[in-house]
């Protein structure tokens, strides 16, 4: 089958993304469904979830392999399977519905008790005021309602009397708002059931409960026999599975009987986990269900399964055996029931300017005529990306040909990365002709090319959005009066409508005006167009890849740092770019306080909108010793360079290979592609009804919706990409 495997890849050790797949589980899960024989694409969703729409429509999944938990909010494990519900795509593991409920501690709680299910005393409170513990039994323990991963759960959770509870209560609703539970604490200890429902067994499914066991030296300093945060995220080795657990035979049962109904009760599909608490008694107590479990390797699952024959590749393989049974999927020509759609090969044009002068960069001259165009292996390296995702490709290379190529080539899509010939508008020649023929392309359109290209007009533009800028002004000659905005420098000169640093060398940063008006002078000169003059801000420098369309993703900045601590006022300039092994480092991602990071991210988002940008664009800014993030270029149509350009480098360090960066940044021109074949159809055939994906896409965008933070390092079909030595991940 086509399955895609949708997850959150966790990139950090925040509490954030406590629940979210590392790439350690990611590679187990796609490495297992490959060896079962499945052809399989990976699908990192963090971000606006139209990005995500794209992409599956574009791949067309016969399955989805669900593990992806949402970033936000109550509803946020359910967010995805009603998006593949809506799309007509078959999944597994449970629906919204029951995903919603399991999530609500205290509501899952209700509904069992209702069934008999026995389960410690609690309250539910979402308001201090609300709290009557005198009602429990003491010691309580205090855990957020609406987490998972014992997120919020710690030693300091238990408390024996009313005025600690209070405390305790208050300090949780502090960082969960959503709400808290206060429950009995059963002294005892804790069993996990898992389930399967593909396995034959006299329990419909329900697998014998396994136990954590804590090594005695991590248990010697805990006052309660708890499985906590710190024990599962920072001390996992001090925590061993026992399959089965350690239980009298009676118990075992009664406890898979009682998880049999549970799971029939909250109609639990394909695989599921329930946490239980073996009193000193032997009394099982209903603690929560996890209806979208860990698969990380190691985990309970994978113990209670070995005992039915089952390893890690036989526990995978009866997820998706129970979702196709239960979705009829009997083979991957046809899902029934669901509409057809064109799923490649596309015939996808890749338009280009190849690199035939080799640029340089002395302490005389520079050579940087054909810098921004790519180079042969760049080229290549695109083509086996676009390739491997099953389209053919056609090469389009931007010469004074190419409108009698496009005009006589049919084509499905085009890969966009020409720079154009000459003139400020070159950039946006390509997609103009493009537009012209009423193809499809990716990237941004002629406008923003056009507005990103003259840096003072992106200036302008952002400045209105309310980012900040360094001060400007344009000079022709070099004769011009300066600005009074200028009050002191020293001030940076570049050329106005240049890329990839061109213009840009260490006596660009001016400290006197004699010296300012001979680089304007020799810049207007040898680039014929003006000189941008801005303000030079000291400080810390970043760059920002973004995503998507209307509301993109925005990738984790990658950090420029400096490593001459002599250089006084540091710049990226284009000798950096050249030869950078020993006088800068990338930091991807940058280490960043969490305010300062959203401020950089706020920015880069608002500034890709403000700019009309579109499908991919890397945002340059300083940040000033102050905290205050100045916008200082974008470029939409970014290099491509495996292991060397700045978005790939900025990729690689959220966890996104390659292959699949180019097939990101394909996704939403494949998908404009089938809103215009869906328009011709209804031009040429009246009244047949467009297909779901558009208005879908168009809502969730409209409105949107999204879950919040994609794939791994690699090679192309080719040659191995050599990453920079610098950069630390």
């Amino acid at each position: 089958m086509r399955i895609a495997l949708t997850y959150n890849l966790r990139l950090s050790d925040s509490e954030e993304e406590a629940e979210f797949d590392t790439q350690e589980t990611v590679n187990a899960l796609a490495a297992a469904i490959e060896r079962l024989g499945h052809r399989l694409e990976r699908f990192e969703v963090s971000g606006p979830a139209s990005r995500t729409v794209a992409r599956l429509e574009a791949y067309s999944p016969d399955l989805i392999f669900n593990t992806a938990e949402g970033r936000r909010g109550r509803f946020r494990e359910a967010f995805y399977p009603a998006l593949f519900d809506e799309l007509g795509f078959a999944y597994t593991g449970s629906d919204a519905y029951a995903l919603a409920l399991t999530l609500d501690k205290q509501l899952t709680k209700l509904i069992l008790s209702k069934h008999g299910i026995r389960t410690p005393g609690w309250q539910y409170v979402e308001k201090l005021s609300e709290l009557t513990a005198e009602n429990l039994r003491f010691p309580v323990i205090v855990k957020p309602n609406f987490e998972g991963s014992s997120k919020g759960i710690t030693q300091d959770s238990v408390a024996e009397t009313l005025e600690a509870v209070r405390e305790k209560v208050a300090r949780a609703l502090e960082k969960y708002p959503a709400g808290v539970l206060v429950e009995e604490y059963i002294s005892g200890r804790d069993l996990t059931v898992p389930f399967l429902a593909a396995v034959d067994n006299d329990y419909d499914g329900v697998l014998s409960p396994v136990e954590y066991v804590i090594d005695s030296e991590a248990a010697s300093g805990r006052k309660y026999a708890i499985y906590d945060y710190d024990l599962k995220t920072k001390r996992e080795k001090a925590v061993t599975v026992r399959a089965p657990a350690n239980i009298p035979a009676k118990i075992s049962e009664d406890v898979r009987k009682m998880a049999q109904k549970i799971f029939q009760v909250l109609d639990c599909r394909d695989l599921g986990r329930l946490d239980f608490r073996l009193s000193d008694a032997g009394v099982p107590y209903f603690l929560e269900i996890n209806a979208l479990p860990s698969l990380e390797p190691g985990a309970g699952i994978y113990s209670a399964a070995a005992l039915e024959g089952l390893h890690l590749d036989g526990v995978i393989n009866s997820i998706i055996q129970s979702a196709a049974k239960r979705n009829k999927i009997r083979d991957s020509a046809r899902r029934q029931g669901k509409p057809a759609r064109k799923s490649g090969p596309l015939r996808v044009g890749f338009s280009f300017n190849v690199k035939r002068v080799k640029p340089s960069a002395t302490a005389e001259t520079v050579e940087d005529s054909e810098a921004e165009y790519d180079s042969p292996n760049t080229l290549q390296a695109i083509r086996e990306a676009i390739a491997s995702w099953g389209h053919e490709v056609i090469d389009l290379e931007a010469t004074a040909e190419l409108p009698t190529v496009l005009s006589s080539t049919p084509l499905d899509i085009v890969f966009n990365i020409a720079e154009g010939l000459k003139g400020r508008n070159r950039e946006s020649q390509v997609p103009a002709m493009l537009e012209l023929l009423d193809i499809p392309y990716t990237g941004s359109d002629p406008a923003t090319l056009s507005l990103a290209l003259d840096k003072a007009l992106a200036k302008k533009i952002v400045r209105q959005a309310g980012i900040l800028t360094p001060n400007f002004q344009l000079m022709v000659t070099g004769k011009e009066r300066l600005n009074k905005e200028f009050t002191s420098f020293p001030l940076i000169v570049k050329p106005v409508a240049e890329g990839s640093s061109k213009g840009v060398v260490t006596k660009s940063v001016c400290h006197s005006e004699a010296e300012l008006r001979d680089v304007v002078k020799e810049i207007a000169g040898k680039y014929q167009q003006p000189a941008l003059i801005e303000e030079y801000i000291g400080g810390r420098e970043f760059t920002v890849g973004l995503l998507g369309e209307r509301r993109p993703r925005v990738l984790p900045p990658m950090e420029i740092v400096f490593l001459d601590k002599e250089e006084k006022n540091p710049v990226y300039s284009f000798q950096h770019k050249l030869d950078w092994t020993d006088r800068i480092r990338y930091d991807a991602p940058a280490k960043l306080e969490p305010a300062l990071l959203e401020k950089l991210r706020t920015a880069a988002r608002n500034s890709f909108m403000a700019l009309g940008c579109r499908d991919v664009a890397r945002i340059d800014f300083r940040m000033d010793d102050k905290g205050r993030i100045y916008f200082i270029e974008c470029n939409p149509l970014p290099g491509l360079t495996p292991g060397w350009s700045d978005l790939v480098l900025i990729a690689a360090g959220a966890g996104m290979d390659y292959r699949t960066l180019i097939g990101e940044i394909m996704a939403p021109a494949i998908r404009r592609y089938k809103e215009r074949e869906a328009r011709r159809a209804q031009t040429e055939h009246p009244g047949t009804p467009a297909p779901p994906l558009n208005k879908m896409a168009q809502r969730i965008e409209e409105h949107g919706a999204h879950s919040g933070v994609s794939n791994h390092g690699g090679t192309t079909n080719g040659e191995p990409l050599v990453a920079r030595p610098e950069l630390k991940a």
